[in-house]
């Protein structure tokens, strides 16, 4: 695929969508691409999380503590390792013949610092994303004391 492939798929991303096109770009270049046969781990849990995934063909699993997604192309996968150094929490396995895109955390952090604007419009949509996580959490509480 080329650089312009890559930053259309990067666009449809909804959480890179709010970097711009420059950042983007920058993103599709420093980023690398990775193959996968049916069966091949992309990461288990438990492993140091220090990037972040897109899927541009195939499908990959990914398992949490006995529930499951199931990520197609332009789908974001350990999209949390892009900010935090952490474990990763899930194992995702390919199901298909397919690629990613694999963006580095120091990357997509170089990308923020060169680009503040973006860091912010990120960073409020994290805010949005964490204050309907805790609504969503309060109303399931209320519902089981009911």
């Amino acid at each position: 695929m080329s650089i312009d492939d890559d930053v259309a798929l990067l666009e449809r991303v909804p959480t890179l969508r709010l970097l711009g096109d420059a950042s983007l770009r920058m993103l599709a270049i420093g980023s690398e691409q990775r193959d996968f046969n049916a069966g091949d781990v992309l990461f288990k849990a438990g492993d140091a999380a220090d990037a972040g995934y897109v899927v541009q063909r195939g499908t990959f699993r990914v398992e949490e503590g006995g529930a499951e997604i199931i990520a197609g192309p332009g789908a974001l996968i350990g999209e949390l390792a892009l900010i935090v150094a952490m474990k990763r929490p899930s194992t995702a396995t390919a199901l298909e013949r397919g690629s990613v895109i694999r963006v580095a955390r120091s990357l997509f952090q170089r990308v923020l610092e060169s680009d503040p604007a973006a860091a912010v419009r990120l960073r409020d949509e994290f805010a949005v994303r964490s204050s309907q996580i805790a609504s969503d959490i309060l109303m399931a509480g209320a519902k089981l004391t009911t």
